[in-house]
């Protein structure tokens, strides 16, 4: 028989596991994870042989100028350094296609300001990035959002920015503030509206790019996942689950979810997991094991297992991650991607943006082969600034 003292330790240390993951909101999504319920998990052995595998690459910032209220001069010199910066740090390092890293910046509609949002468009006409739609907003109404969503889209047409479908109708990307989307919030905070889904396809938006959320409660249990999800109007979270987009399939449902990676990995020197959730962060250090981890969770359309849609994310705008960026840390990780992930034969990597993602998403729907690289402006055209 074990000893009693033996087994209490081992007991608190399980409880302490089970309050830290229930905390952390790990057992919504804890499920899928372990019965590799996404296309990628399903189809990791089914990718052709004779070619490479495409990593497509694509960060999403939730760009707040303006976050913690620092007042004008700060935004302004915050705002400056990724104009500065940018080119300088980034320039030298080329995908498969002979570009470089290319940044999405999704700007927060309540914090519009117009030199801002006039001084990105430096880099976008530099083929550095593009401007994409951000919201934080609470407990508001279907209407309120709407007419936020137009007035904002408009705002950034007025600059240049946001891409156009084939028929001229501007159209954007999205990520919810606070992870909110469709009302995924308990009791309902920071946001409020339950057909949110459905009221961002009407206004244009042609993919969201919010998850994952985790350790959010907003966390959906649907991982590592490209898929429609179909709003209910009177029910929260329609997200939570979808149905995957898949080669020779066709769009369905309300709005498209494009996920970055969530799993479960082991940094080098620990002796015990964590998440990896895709955050580009000054306390997530940059490594190898986190790439490894990035393209182990294979996010991409079911059919199509060599092309790999790796979306990461950030909060560019806060001082301690403007040094991550432009400090070391952000040029390290291009570094890497370039020397082990762009040999041509075993992998070839694209940098896109959202707008591009989504167009190779949609390139991988319709059963169109080849080089994702040429499908960058499929369905959705650049911005005017960049054309």
């Amino acid at each position: 028989m074990i000893p009693l003292l033996a087994v209490i330790p081992v007991a608190v240390f399980g409880l302490w596991i089970f309050y830290k993951s229930r905390k952390a909101n790990v057992f919504i999504w804890l499920p899928a994870y372990l019965r590799g319920d996404w296309a990628g998990k399903r189809e990791a052995h089914s990718s052709s042989a004779a070619g490479p595998t495409h990593i497509l690459f694509c960060i999403a910032d939730h760009y707040e100028p303006a976050v913690g209220n620092p007042g004008p001069a700060t935004e302004r010199a915050r705002v400056a350094q990724w104009v500065e910066r940018y080119p300088e740090t980034f320039s030298r390092f080329k995908d498969a296609d002979g570009r470089s890293p290319r940044h999405t910046f999704f700007y927060p509609a309540e914090q519009y300001d117009a030199g801002h949002v006039e001084r990105l468009g430096d880099l976008v006409r530099a083929g550095h990035g593009e401007v994409e739609v951000h919201l934080h907003h609470d407990r508001d109404t279907s209407a309120g959002l709407r007419a936020a969503l137009l007035k904002f889209a408009e705002q950034l047409r007025s600059h240049g920015h946001l891409g156009a479908a084939q028929d001229g109708r501007p159209k954007f990307g999205f990520v919810h503030g606070n992870w909110a989307l469709d009302n995924s919030l308990p009791g309902g905070t920071w946001c409020g509206v339950n057909d949110e889904l459905r009221v961002l396809a009407e206004c244009g938006c042609y993919a969201d790019f919010t998850l994952p959320s985790a350790p959010s409660p907003a966390q959906t249990r649907r991982i590592n996942s490209i898929y429609y999800a179909t709003d209910d109007p009177d029910r929260p979270r329609s997200h939570d689950d979808g149905v995957e987009v898949r080669s020779g399939g066709a769009p369905s449902g309300d709005l498209l979810i494009v996920q970055g990676p969530l799993l479960i990995f082991r940094p080098s020197g620990r002796i015990l997991p964590r998440m990896e959730n895709g955050n580009l962060d000054h306390l997530a250090p940059v490594s190898s094991a986190r790439i490894a981890a990035w393209l182990r969770a294979r996010v991409c359309v079911a059919g199509r297992p060599d092309w790999l849609f790796v979306k990461l994310y950030t909060h560019g705008c806060i001082e301690r991650n403007l040094q991550f960026f432009f400090g070391g840390p952000m040029a390290d990780l291009h570094a890497r991607l370039c020397e082990h992930y762009n040999d041509g034969r075993r992998y070839r990597l694209h940098y896109v943006t959202a707008r591009e993602m989504y167009n190779a998403i949609r390139a991988a729907e319709r059963g169109l082969t080849g080089h994702p690289g040429e499908y960058r402006n499929l369905e959705i055209g650049p911005p005017p600034c960049a054309r």
